[in-house]
């Protein structure tokens, strides 16, 4: 099996920022659909979600497989929107701007959850971690000029 570092190193150069975004995400569609939402590719190496939040400017539902970080204290999830180093945010987090109440699949289970962008001392926090759970994170920070967006997803109620 493929070392955790050797992936780290991998997934941190520009080659892989240039394919990844293209193949990975179709691939963890394609895995989490036919294994009817039991199995994500890229969670084999960090957790991961499949995100479901309304589009920004569509208002059409967009699903899109991410990798995350959980609580330690079983609150909710950190999502990071790197869009692997490249240069431009991710549109998934322009989706949570606009509507912060979405939807995430983790491990198989349908769960309503409210994002919130972190900012300041607690999204610096955030980044601590994040940078120890998945350094990698560092080198993408390292290659845009954009601050890397860093969102809280807490479960919240059926209405």
């Amino acid at each position: 099996m493929i070392g955790v570092r050797v992936v780290q190193k991998v997934s941190s150069t520009r080659g892989f920022a240039k394919v990844a975004p293209h193949v990975i995400p179709a691939l963890d569609r394609a895995v989490h659909r036919l294994t009817r939402g039991k199995v994500l590719l890229s969670a084999q190496l960090l957790p991961g979600v499949i995100l479901t939040a309304t589009g920004a400017r569509s208002g059409r539902p967009r699903r899109t497989p991410l990798a995350c970080m959980p609580e330690s204290d079983g609150s909710g999830w950190i999502l990071v929107g790197s869009n692997f180093g490249r240069t431009g945010h991710p549109a998934w987090t322009a989706n949570l701007l606009a509507h912060p109440d979405a939807e995430i699949s983790w491990k198989g289970t349908d769960i309503p959850v409210t994002a919130r962008l972190l900012e300041g001392d607690e999204r610096a926090a955030a980044w601590k971690e994040l940078l120890a759970f998945w350094p990698p994170y560092a080198t993408y920070q390292a290659r845009v000029e954009r601050e890397i967006r860093v969102f809280r997803l807490t479960p919240r109620r059926h209405r």
